[in-house]
């Protein structure tokens, strides 16, 4: 192998061929060259503190800024960060005040609190040219509501799958039909699709018979459609999408998870599986098996939202969490938020913090 990588070939010994990773699938290894072989690893670490807890999180730019929101229920802020480009560190911007905040979303207005109880979970997006944005209700009375820009505001547009006490909702598309996905506390996930005719989502399917399920968050590896489903109660699921309907490939154990993230870096993907009751795990995917590999256990506990924020050369994980302390190792950073006080992490700075494997 040494020979082949410096031009001297053995002809007495028989071509080899890479298994892995995808990109370098059924190349010979003599076609490769040292640039070929990446030997950089990673781990997470401390990049800046906050002093306040927070149940969710969410970053956006405006005007080549970078901002970062978190909810504060406790002290009812909804406080605003933005991105230092010199020192290289998110300063405090401003506070706007809330009643009890559980989720502050960019752009968003005031909403009536007769329609909704108690919101867990707020989403945006775009159908056919128009802004709407949903609100998960997970009181027992309530439902899930959408609204619909139209110029001067947001206005009630319809309402789904009420007394289910909805905890989470993901928009994602497939094969150009919009839809949305419902988690609940009392049934299984449920799919709702657009009906570009009567401009209303209806009932399309339930994807599992797993109830408890906190979350659902979509991603793509290589152009195939993956669901990953979390569960206070029992282990969390990973679904890929057969063209017809979801089918499980990956069980991944889960105590007490009410939060997970699938993010990319470069070309990796991973995903960030909270607990409440143990570590928090990231995994990483590999393009062999197709499922996620353990790459790192966090002692951060009550972890409740995640969000990836890219500036300066530096991708950040923003983790929003409600109780506890946050003690990370070392070179990919990110942010998290526990009860005393928030983190900041991110990953970036590869040449100061990389390890090479020996050759």
């Amino acid at each position: 192998m040494a020979g082949g990588l410096d031009g001297e070939t053995n002809t007495s010994v028989p071509a080899i061929y890479c298994a892995s990773p995808f990109e370098f699938q059924g190349r010979r290894i003599h076609d490769l060259t040292p640039r070929d072989f990446n030997c950089i690893s990673a781990d997470f670490a401390v990049y800046e503190t906050f002093p306040f807890h927070s149940v969710s999180v969410e970053s956006y730019e405006f005007n080549d800024d970078q901002f970062a929101v978190f909810a504060q229920p406790d002290s009812g802020f909804c406080t605003l960060f933005v991105w230092d480009h010199v020192e290289m560190v998110f300063r405090l911007f401003h506070n706007i005040t809330s009643r009890s905040a559980v989720y502050c979303k960019p752009v968003i207005q005031d909403i009536d609190t007769t329609r909704v109880r108690k919101p867990n979970f707020v989403d945006t997006f775009q159908l056919d040219d128009e802004w709407y944005f949903v609100v998960a209700d997970s009181s027992k009375a309530g439902s899930t509501s959408i609204y619909r820009w139209n110029s001067n505001g947001f206005y009630t547009h319809q309402s789904l799958h009420p007394w289910h006490r909805d905890t989470h909702v993901e928009f994602l598309d497939v094969g150009g039909k919009p839809h949305l996905i419902l988690s609940s506390a009392s049934q299984p996930p449920v799919v709702y699709q657009w009906d570009r005719g009567q401009k209303q989502f209806a009932f399309f399917s339930q994807i599992t018979e797993l109830a408890d399920v906190q979350m659902v968050k979509h991603f793509w590896v290589r152009k195939v459609l993956y669901l990953c489903l979390t569960r206070f109660i029992g282990d969390s699921k990973i679904l890929r999408w057969e063209g017809q309907r979801f089918i499980e490939i990956q069980t991944l154990p889960s105590r007490g998870s009410m939060a997970v993230y699938p993010f990319t870096v470069g070309l990796r993907q991973y995903l960030i599986l909270g607990s409440d009751f143990s570590f928090s795990r990231v995994y990483l995917w590999d393009d062999l098996t197709q499922r996620f590999q353990p790459f790192q256990e966090l002692n951060m506990r009550a972890p409740r939202a995640f969000s990836l924020v890219s500036v300066d050369n530096k991708d950040m994980l923003l983790a929003a969490s409600f109780k506890g302390n946050t003690l990370p190792t070392s070179t990919w950073w990110w942010i998290s938020v526990p009860s005393r006080h928030a983190t900041v992490r991110a990953t970036g700075g590869v040449s100061e913090h990389l390890s090479t494997c020996a050759k």
